[in-house]
């Protein structure tokens, strides 16, 4: 069992990365969220370290990973999670991703397949069906900091017996959200604003799971189908009494779905697969 850590130079950003398992298994590629950092997995990599070697960074602007200055799109964050892949010798990949970290992901699937092995997109959207929702929010980060931020993303993030009943976990949380650079939030944020990629869903030959939180406000369930049916062959899960951050509120079910389609990954089959989702509920 190893752990090793460092920084390295993707495409213009300093990206700091993560490996935990053994050397030699098949990699497990976890990408985050906004205003979060790596460690937002903890419960999957105790969940799948001793099967997997497990490979975390945090995206640009975000934990240990400095702020690049000027604009980004959902693409460039993509071209950096290729960029860590082909630079560290990674793929193919397991690539499991939430939020902006599956927005990023779609667009890693649609440009590189060869570079995965299977994806999984967890409470996410292909499109920004809101985008005035965000200006607020970054124009806040940059004004007054992340302080404001803080308690409004927790109840979105978590549903309110899941708070009331985890403070522990909900404060390492909190913290979290809390260090988040603001130039960084705002960056990812105003990508994420200008986000429109439904159309690039069809490229996907990857096989694919596709998680949604049946409480999610944020990317609601709809978006999740709407991933699920463009993508030919997806698996669509809904879990029940979960928000945003399904890994952390169900963190037993998701990691139950994510090694029940890991172990079959191998098994699907880009032809006689059908067009649109299966939908399942736990």
């Amino acid at each position: 069992m190893g752990t090793s850590e460092g920084r390295l130079r993707c495409n213009g950003a300093d990206l700091a990365y993560r490996m935990d398992g053994p050397a030699g298994r098949p990699i497990l590629l976890f990408s985050n969220s906004l205003a979060s950092d790596m460690s937002i997995w903890d419960d999957q990599v105790a969940a799948f370290k001793s099967d997997y070697r497990i490979v975390r960074y945090d995206m640009r602007g975000h934990g240990r990973s400095p702020v690049v200055d000027g604009p980004l799109t959902i693409d460039d964050l993509a071209s950096d999670a290729i960029a860590l892949i082909e630079q560290l010798a990674l793929g193919p990949v397991h690539f499991v991703a939430i939020s902006l970290g599956g927005m990023l992901g779609q667009a890693v699937a649609a440009r590189r397949p060869d570079l995965l092995r299977s994806l999984t997109l967890s409470n996410t959207s292909s499109e920004t069906d809101k985008p005035e929702l965000w200006e607020p929010r970054i124009q806040t980060a940059l004004s007054t900091g992340m302080a404001p931020l803080v308690e409004p993303t927790l109840e979105r993030w978590f549903t309110a017996p899941f708070r009331a009943s985890q403070p522990q976990r909900v404060e390492t949380v909190r913290r979290m959200v809390a260090a988040t650079p603001p130039k960084g939030y705002a960056a990812c944020a105003r990508a994420i604003q200008a986000m429109r990629q439904t159309a690039i869903l069809s490229k996907i030959v990857t096989p694919t799971l596709v998680i949604a939180g049946r409480e999610d406000a944020s990317t609601p369930v709809a978006a999740g189908e709407r991933i699920a049916r463009a993508i030919k062959g997806a698996e669509f899960i809904v879990v029940e009494q979960a928000a945003h951050i399904t890994p952390i509120e169900q963190a037993d079910k998701f990691n139950q779905h994510l090694r029940h389609f890991l172990a079959g990954a191998a098994k699907h089959s880009s032809s006689g697969a059908a067009s649109g989702p299966a939908a399942a509920s736990s």
